[in-house]
């Protein structure tokens, strides 16, 4: 049994090395089950935050616009540097951004726009079962997370395999209120 990596850095490598080996035909499936899962947590006239999968990211652009046929504002996220994420609202269209991400052409809402949603879908790499999200490292959710209104849920998105007994925690962190998986659904974090 190979033993459980130590610092983020380890963690980041090892998940990383395990989604390249995940087939097409797996993460296809659970893309459908996250879409599932997504279009029963919200209702009309709700604003979210999103997220357009990269590479391997659990997760699909099909249930963005299954969201805007709901009658749902989705905000996506728009990479500016390192300071907190910008936001722009999905209108159905997309363009090419930094870092391979795909993001809304529309007019830049600002990090404040954040405070709007009442759900922020969060990438991830993994989390733990207190909320301890592990991203790629930059920052940017940490720093734009800060800027969520009181009350909003936080729900990580990542495979059952990468929600975790325990991960590194920085003091910096912000805790996901909850975690999604296409196989257990939404699970509500337990405090630390």
């Amino acid at each position: 049994m190979t033993a459980s990596p130590a610092t983020k850095d380890e963690w980041r490598a090892r998940l990383l090395a395990d989604r390249r080996t995940v087939p097409p035909e797996v993460r296809v499936a659970e893309a459908d089950a996250i879409a599932r899962a997504v279009l029963e947590l919200v209702d009309a006239g709700q604003t979210i935050c999103a997220y357009v999968p990269v590479g391997t990211e659990p997760g699909s652009r099909a249930v963005l616009d299954d969201l805007l046929k709901m009658d749902v504002q989705v905000l996506l996220p728009v990479v500016t540097g390192l300071a907190p994420l910008d936001w722009a609202a999905y209108d159905g269209s997309l363009r090419p951004g930094p870092h391979k991400l795909m993001e809304p052409p529309g007019p830049r809402l600002g990090p404040a726009a954040i405070a709007k949603a009442s759900l922020i879908l969060v990438p991830a790499l993994a989390v733990d079962e207190t909320g301890v999200r592990l991203g790629r490292g930059a920052g940017h959710y940490d720093r734009s997370l800060v800027h969520a209104a009181e009350g909003t849920e936080l729900v990580g998105v990542v495979r059952d395999q990468e929600f975790l007994p325990r991960l590194p925690a920085d003091r910096h962190d912000v805790r996901m209120t909850a975690v999604l998986t296409p196989g257990r659904g939404v699970v509500q974090a337990t405090n630390p």
